[in-house]
């Protein structure tokens, strides 16, 4: 997952090469990622993803964008539920990327491509819509910031960013998962207020309480049409 700032511009849009250091990987480390999917799907991330698809309200002809796609589970999903929308998957970890594209080899209007969702390498007004599922809290503050401002500037006029994240302070969190990585986490940011800043009309959607993972926090933030 992106925390790094690097890059140079190139006039609205942004251009960077990852290297190993510079991202958290999808499994937290290389030597994970084998098993990466299998954990995940043990903690229920499927229904997760399955509903942050379902809010997204994807339609025939959207071109939609996962930021911090790692292996693809999302970007995949909505492909085979939503065949007629265009999907791209954006992440730093090229080992990530290499499964996700096994994933949607008999898969056409997919792809995947190394990016950061600070330094997006798209033009302005996209995409129709970007998903984020379980990656935010892996940002510091300052990429958070950084992130969402790209996300609107991809965005088209009325487009929109669907965004699943934990959600709760360090010291109030639930979920055996979510006490592990709360050191390593930034849990402590308001994300509506964050993606507010950054332009977009944002609510919280819903809060649900996962066994595991602890709090889960969906957003819906729209790019108004007058910007």
């Amino acid at each position: 997952m992106c925390q790094s700032l690097q890059g140079q511009h190139h006039g609205r849009m942004t251009q960077h090469r990852p290297t190993s250091r510079d991202y958290r990987p999808a499994a937290g480390r290389d030597a994970f990622l084998p098993f990466y999917d299998a954990f995940t799907a043990a903690l229920g991330a499927a229904k997760v993803h399955g509903a942050l698809i379902d809010q997204a309200e994807l339609a025939a002809g959207q071109r939609v964008l996962e930021i911090g796609c790692g292996t693809g589970n999302v970007t995949v999903r909505a492909k085979r539920t939503h065949p007629d929308v265009e999907l791209v998957g954006s992440d730093p970890d090229p080992l990530a990327l290499a499964r996700a594209r096994r994933k949607a080899r008999n898969l056409n209007g997919i792809r995947f491509e190394q990016g950061y969702g600070q330094q997006l390498p798209y033009a302005d007004g996209s995409f129709d819509r970007v998903l984020s599922a379980l990656m935010f809290h892996h940002l510091d503050h300052d990429t958070k910031v950084a992130t969402a401002a790209e996300v609107a500037r991809v965005l088209r006029p009325g487009g929109r960013l669907h965004l699943v994240d934990f959600t709760g302070h360090a010291h109030g969190i639930h979920g055996f998962l979510a006490q592990r990585m709360a050191k390593a986490a930034h849990l402590d940011d308001d994300l509506a207020q964050l993606l507010g800043a950054a332009g977009l009309d944002c609510e919280r959607t819903a809060t649900r309480r996962h066994p595991v993972l602890g709090n889960i926090a969906y957003y819906r933030a729209v790019r108004p049409t007058d910007r």
